[in-house]
């Protein structure tokens, strides 16, 4: 008779050695964690500070927080870019002999205006310098009492034109847009000033009212006409056309006649001179006619005001200066 055995110790027993051990499965793997490299790390880190400080990860960037430009001013600030860059460039000079012809018409009509009203020009200095001269000469014989006064009025507002506006073109630069076009604007509201003087009534604008007396109101348009008509010989010195001065003819004809290439077929120089002999002819011609129908001198006046305005609106739109890759 066998020995009665634990039953429990039997079952444990009969079961393979084997099969009491514990499967490595049914360990939990630890398995090892990525390596994150020193950059992500430190991106991490920055990003959870950065949280901490309330700003959001979307407007952070690898570098740090990203700053935040006001889009409301940077169309203003391309306008203002644009509008600066436009204004200082240089103009171009071709075709610009187009719009001093233009003056020397100007110069036509307003110094036969201001001929006929008080004796005297503001453009041609050397018609003037005669009158100064006989003036003193002849101070009982002339027809035209005190007009040495007036022509050293208009010689001296002349100089003094010439001197501003060459200052000037030689601060903000000859060829610049806002030069060129700033210094015809001026004239034209000089001109403008002039003829709103004269329309006004504080100064008689009637023709043919030369006395033995001289009213020195009547100095006034002088003046002002005198200096800027200066601009004009300054602006055609600045764009490099010396051939059209626009307010003298005698060096003008002696420069036609004695030019080499007269008859040639192709001659800029000289078609420009011809045709500035003429504008100023022209302009002439028209002022005596408008003086005679209207017995009134601001009529030419604001005539010469429009077209120099003309000239100032195309200097605003002229093309710009060409500059070649070196």
């Amino acid at each position: 008779m066998l020995p009665l055995q634990d039953p429990e110790k039997t079952m444990d027993s009969s079961v393979p050695e084997t099969m009491t051990q514990t499967s490595p499965w049914d360990k939990s793997i630890d398995l090892p964690a990525p390596e994150t490299s020193r950059s992500s790390r430190e991106t991490l880190s920055h990003l959870s500070r950065t949280n901490t400080r309330g700003v959001h990860p979307q407007e952070t960037s690898a570098g740090g927080p990203r700053s935040k430009k006001p889009r409301s001013s940077q169309p203003s600030q391309t306008l203002l870019h644009r509008s600066q860059a436009y204004w200082s460039a240089e103009v171009s000079t071709a075709h610009a002999d187009i719009l001093f012809l233009w003056c020397c018409f100007i110069s036509g009509l307003v110094d036969s205006t201001i001929y006929n009203a008080y004796g005297t020009f503001v453009s041609m200095q050397t018609g003037n310098t005669i009158f100064l001269g006989l003036g003193g000469a002849t101070p009982d014989s002339t027809s035209k009492p005190y007009g040495w006064a007036k022509s050293l009025i208009s010689i001296a507002f002349f100089c003094l034109g010439c001197l501003t506006f060459s200052h000037l073109t030689r601060l903000f630069g000859k060829l610049r847009r806002v030069t060129v076009a700033g210094s015809f604007l001026s004239q034209t509201l000089i001109m403008f000033i002039a003829a709103a003087v004269v329309q006004g009534g504080s100064v008689n604008g009637s023709l043919g009212t030369i006395t033995d007396d001289i009213d020195w109101w009547t100095t006034m348009p002088i003046a002002l006409l005198s200096f800027q008509s200066a601009g004009q010989i300054v602006g055609s010195r600045a764009v490099n056309l010396s051939e059209l001065p626009t307010v003298v003819l005698t060096s003008m004809l002696h420069d036609i006649f004695t030019d080499e290439k007269l008859v040639a077929k192709a001659n800029v120089k000289r078609n420009r001179r011809v045709i500035a002999f003429f504008s100023i002819l022209i302009g002439a011609i028209c002022g005596g006619f408008i003086g005679e129908g209207t017995q009134r001198m601001q009529i030419p006046l604001w005539i010469a005001g429009g077209v120099k305005l003309g000239i100032t609106l195309a200097w605003v739109l002229w093309p710009e200066k060409q500059t070649s890759a070196v």
